[in-house]
């Protein structure tokens, strides 16, 4: 007798019994081989998978903290190299302009 059943496919078209394994799939394959042969891939996927939560956090606060400094940029000229401003302190020593440098 026929019965209905459940697969997920990866994005290159293979078939697993869970979403889980479709996705280690493709998580695979988008890190390519790591390691002699391509033996730690799958270790590395599945890594990735179940520290989701704390790597979507790092790569948010990296998006955070680049787009800060993009909204501080005072120079885009593509090239030139970042430039240190710096202004006169009341005692004439000088200090940096609000600690940053700048492009």
């Amino acid at each position: 007798m026929a019965n209905e059943c459940i697969a997920y496919r990866d994005s290159k078209g293979g078939l697993h019994g869970s979403a889980e394994k479709a996705t280690l799939e493709d998580l695979a394959a988008v890190l390519g081989r790591v390691g002699d042969e391509g033996g730690m891939t799958a270790g590395v996927a599945r890594m990735i998978f179940d520290k989701r939560a704390e790597i979507e956090r790092v790569f948010a606060e990296h998006d955070a903290i680049m787009a800060s400094a993009a909204g501080r940029r005072i120079d885009e000229e593509p090239g030139r190299e970042p430039t240190l401003i710096v202004t006169p302190a009341a005692n004439g020593t000088g200090s940096l302009s609000n600690g940053r440098v700048v492009n």
